[in-house]
């Protein structure tokens, strides 16, 4: 072969070796982000030609798609519109994608998920249409709708779970957005909707914010106090008018600069009663940072993030470096932020006899034609406390709504064991409340959150928390 033949070979050959790593890098490496490009109409076709699996909650659908006579075969229906947009969010492929168990269960909603692979291949054998799972949730109507309304109006969030098992039964945050509005056929109409919305809207302040808790967290140092073996709810602790934080001149009050009890000590059960901020300050500081920190990660407090399977951020104490900053921390400033389903998660482990189990949203997946493929499994996450100490801090919380500063969560004729906070923050405090009913014998704990609410959490959440513990009383015929 002659020297200008070779080249062409070589130039050739070249070409289709380029050719070839060509198209496998199209289909091999970069076929999953071609697949997942909004702008990918056959993809967008096939999404909206397949019918996609249904968010059930208690035998009703709360998300569903419906046939449509147009283009896009199926249609994303939310029937009760705001009412579950923090738990389901949206589904959006044609502009903005999909959020909340939309996201979250996608793959058994769109009918990839691998448990549905026998499905599938009858789908090819039949000829039927393919078809998505469904997903069952552990919500309770009565009170999912509770915690909404209660919200109404505010920039806050609200967790139930059964405590026994770790089964979320409310999870509201507000304010909040029609979803059925971002999941339309008409492009122009979501994005008009979009932008008449806040961020606020759309983020899921149950789960994905953090917050100082203020005085909710005096339940993790009283539990570190009883359960170091040197405390009783009834032993006398130093209750100061103000209190001087170790190595500094910054002094420490307690709210509205009122005194617990004449500036003398005064018994732990009564410190937790009237949220006594110079007591549980002074109460963290002799404990020790150690113990502090080891319980609050004992409550699920260590900074990770998990799923439920809604992503979750980790809360934590923060860093300490003093005593003076663990005082502060012991009341719950400083540098502690938790979620309000975290703050949910201690008030369910107090009421579970020291036991915490993980929340949990799905109940279970189901195929197309409705049997079940999977059953979630309560899951024990661990043992902060032990009984005994688990029933010393119940008689404490419940001397907190029946004497203290949760009054306003007392339900007629059920004994509610509960704690207010309220947190210092750059605007209006934010207002807080924990709690559990009935406190002989928990089905229900809750814990309610409302951002700059401008007065305490005694007057501000624990009358929210009353309205959803009322809620399940009455939906399980406990009242």
């Amino acid at each position: 072969m002659n020297a200008p033949l070779r080249r062409v070979a070589i130039s050739v050959l070249v070409l289709f070796t380029l050719l070839i790593v060509n198209v496998n890098i199209i289909q091999v490496v970069r076929a999953g982000d071609l697949r997942d490009n909004p702008r990918n109409t056959r993809v967008l076709a096939e999404e909206f030609d397949r019918e996609r699996g249904s968010i059930v909650v208690d035998g009703n659908e709360v998300a569903l798609s419906v046939p449509t006579d147009g283009r896009l075969r199926y249609l994303r229906q939310y029937p009760q519109h705001e009412l579950y947009a923090p738990v389901t969010g949206y589904y959006s492929p044609l502009v903005y994608g999909d959020t909340g168990l939309e996201q979250a269960e996608n793959a058994v909603l769109a009918g990839s998920d691998p448990r549905l692979t026998l499905f599938r291949l009858g789908d090819l054998f039949t000829g039927r249409d393919p078809a998505g799972g469904n997903v069952e949730l552990t919500l309770q109507p009565a009170v999912q709708q509770a915690a909404m309304e209660g919200l109404a109006g505010v920039t806050g969030a609200a967790v139930a779970l059964d405590p026994r098992t770790g089964a979320i039964l409310g999870l509201a945050s507000t304010p909040t957005f029609d979803p059925a509005q971002l999941s339309s056929h008409e492009p122009a109409a979501i994005r008009e909707y979009r932008s008449q919305l806040g961020e606020a809207e759309l983020r899921n302040h149950a789960t994905s914010d953090l917050y100082p808790p203020g005085s909710i967290f005096k339940v993790i140092v009283s539990a570190a106090a009883l359960a170091s073996g040197d405390y009783t709810p009834e032993t006398a602790v130093p209750a100061p008018d103000v209190l001087t934080l170790p190595g500094t001149q910054t002094t420490l009050k307690n709210f509205g600069d009122s005194s617990c009890n004449g500036g003398a000590d005064q018994a732990l059960i009564d410190a937790l009663t009237v949220s006594c901020n110079t007591a549980f300050a002074q109460l963290g500081i002799d404990l020790g940072l150690e113990r502090v920190q080891k319980m609050a990660e004992a409550f699920g407090m260590d900074g990770e993030d998990f799923e439920m399977p809604l992503d979750v951020e980790g809360s934590s104490i923060g860093a300490i470096e003093n005593d003076a900053q663990l005082g502060q921390s012991s009341i719950g400033q400083f540098s502690v932020a938790m979620t309000p389903l975290q703050a949910a998660m201690i008030a369910a482990a107090v009421a579970n006899d020291g036991t915490l189990m993980m929340p949990y949203l799905v109940d279970s997946v189901q195929a197309p034609d409705l049997s079940v493929i999977d059953q979630t499994e309560p899951d024990e996450l661990g043992e902060p406390i032990s009984a005994e100490v688990a029933g010393q801090l119940t008689e404490m919380m419940t001397s907190v709504v029946q004497d203290g500063s949760g009054r306003r969560a007392q339900v007629s004729g059920v004994q509610v064991a509960g704690k207010t906070g309220t947190a210092e923050n750059a605007g209006d405090d934010h207002n807080w409340f924990i709690g559990f009913a009935p406190a002989d014998d928990p089905t229900i704990a809750v814990a309610v959150f409302v951002a700059n609410g401008g007065g305490t959490g005694g007057e501000i959440s624990a009358p929210i928390a009353r309205q959803i513990i009322e809620a399940h009383l009455a939906a399980t015929g406990a009242r």
